[in-house]
């Protein structure tokens, strides 16, 4: 008898929401088998778990994902989901991906329902056809646009698909390539959706090497399977199993098991051959016949703490009449994010009972402006106000020189120090409420409650900051932590007629 492959995916995960809507899904699988597309059974179950509506009409996850080894279809299912998209509901849709010939393979494959031009006779589809008010095959910039509003633009990441313009839909196929400041470009494109409703797909397999190459789907995925993220709805066929925690003898028997082949594989028996898969495994290594044809990832990451409760957060809350007016700052923290394009600054300024931590700035950030900002610095702590960072923020490599150059005290947290510092603020905000925020900076109230502990191998009950999702800006945080640490270890005592220390005031440039 030959094997067939599950069509009961390992992971089907949705939000849960009650009167839950799928008739989008439905309408979705109909329309693709009027225009030719018959759809595997789990390739319809995905569009069951991804098209699910609210009882307001909008789209119960914000992230869809699929994941599913080579050769089972998964672009199959994606076809459907842009067509009803494109022609139904008239999104508009970035699709990307890794190379630029997957995203003309891509192209190619919708032109068979839409033709290959504006009153294409030859068109397979007439009445879709009649829909389309333009088709750009340029290289690497191929679209469709339809006289209902639907479009879709279809490029490379590396190309720079998308920018400068706003879409309902972000496609990331060949996520395992997706890469940190590709999705710092493509994702704010749905930012400003048409719809008000965007949504971002990720679809693709396990990275080779966990690294920054594959890193935001990972997160994701992680995020999906562990029950942080409460807005992804994630479909996933893999065997059950935990890769990581199998010795190489466990490993062996694991990917002998066909029935481990047929639970990781929708599609063998159905459009993959047994006999294929018979070949990979006795060519591959154990490890990567897991991970290519079985579809295993690494074990997600476990639920992290929350480092600060919202209740926690809003009783230290103050006005700006609460705050001492002539309060002297002991200590400014500063951190950056990774693409260096935005900074934030938090002042501590020590009271008799607490210390007040005030985002004096969360800005856009260049290279041009480093000049600029080491100014707005200077002018607000001169040689006497320490400026804090942690050895290992983005900040310090374009920063520390100028900084120091200038005639600023300039402190650097060690790995040890920085991890005190975490401790000390947290001790602060939960047992101590030794701090205050103003009420008014909602920013910084984001960062810190989505702001979770992170657990220092082999130091029990010691921790650093993580971020509960990928839309957290952790900077605040970083910013504040590095403040209050540096105010109490390198701060100095206020001198009468000392006006320099300013707090707050836009940077220039």
């Amino acid at each position: 008898m030959s094997l067939v492959g599950s069509q009961v995916a390992r992971y089907r995960i949705s939000p849960k929401c009650p009167n839950v809507s799928m008739v989008h899904a439905e309408a979705c699988i109909e329309l693709a088998a009027a225009y030719g597309l018959i759809l595997d059974e789990w390739q319809a179950n995905a569009i069951r778990v991804w098209f699910r509506m609210t009882a307001e009409g909008r789209w119960a996850a914000s992230t869809w994902g699929l994941s599913v080894a080579r050769q089972n279809g998964k672009n199959g299912a994606l076809e459907a989901v842009e067509l009803y998209l494109l022609v139904v509901l008239g999104y508009k849709i970035l699709h990307t991906s890794h190379l630029l010939t997957s995203a003309r393979k891509a192209f190619k494959r919708l032109m068979q329902f839409f033709g290959r031009k504006v009153g294409d006779t030859n068109a397979k589809y007439p009445e879709l056809n009649a829909m389309v008010v333009e088709i750009r095959k340029t290289n690497g910039q191929e679209a469709i646009e339809l006289s209902n509003g639907g479009l879709i633009e279809l490029g490379a990441r590396t190309g720079g698909a998308g920018r400068g313009s706003s879409f309902d839909f972000l496609i990331v196929d060949e996520a395992q390539e997706y890469e940190e400041d590709e999705q710092e470009a493509l994702e704010p494109t749905t930012s400003a959706s048409p719809s008000g409703d965007p949504v971002t797909i990720y679809m693709g397999t396990p990275p080779k090497v966990v690294g920054d190459r594959g890193e935001p789907f990972i997160r994701v995925r992680s995020a999906a399977v562990t029950g942080r993220s409460k807005r992804t709805a994630w479909v996933e066929h893999s065997p059950q199993g935990e890769l990581d925690k199998m010795t190489d003898i466990e490993l062996q028997a694991f990917v002998r098991d066909r029935r481990n082949w047929a639970e990781g594989n929708p599609a063998l028996g159905i459009r993959l051959a047994e006999s294929t898969v018979e070949g990979e495994q006795e060519r591959w290594s154990a490890r990567s016949f897991a991970r290519e044809r079985l579809n295993m990832f690494p074990s997600p990451a476990e639920t992290l703490e929350l480092a600060f409760s919202e209740k926690a957060l809003k009783a230290l809350a103050v006005s700006a009449a609460e705050v001492d007016p002539e309060g002297q700052v002991a200590a400014f923290g500063l951190d950056m994010n990774p693409e260096k394009t935005k900074v934030s600054i938090c002042a501590a300024v020590p009271g008799e009972a607490s210390t007040h931590l005030e985002l004096a700035a969360n800005s856009p950030f260049s290279e041009e402006g480093i000049s600029a900002l080491v100014v707005w610095l200077w002018d607000r702590c001169k040689r006497r106000v320490p400026m804090v960072m942690d050895a290992y923020s983005p900040a310090r490599d374009l920063l520390e020189a100028p900084l120091k150059k200038r005639g600023l005290t300039v402190r650097i947290l060690d790995a040890n120090e920085f991890v005190q510092a975490c401790a000390q603020l947290h001790q602060a905000v939960r047992r101590e409420k030794s701090i205050t925020w103003f009420a008014e900076q909602e920013h910084f109230f984001e960062s810190m409650k989505s702001t979770v502990k992170e657990p220092i191998k082999n130091r029990p009950g010691s921790f650093k900051w993580n971020r509960t999702d990928l839309e957290v800006d952790l900077m605040p945080t970083m910013a504040a932590t590095c403040a209050l640490f540096g105010s109490v270890k390198f701060g100095r005592r206020k001198r009468s007629g000392d006006s320099s220390r300013k707090r707050t005031g836009a940077i220039a440039g």
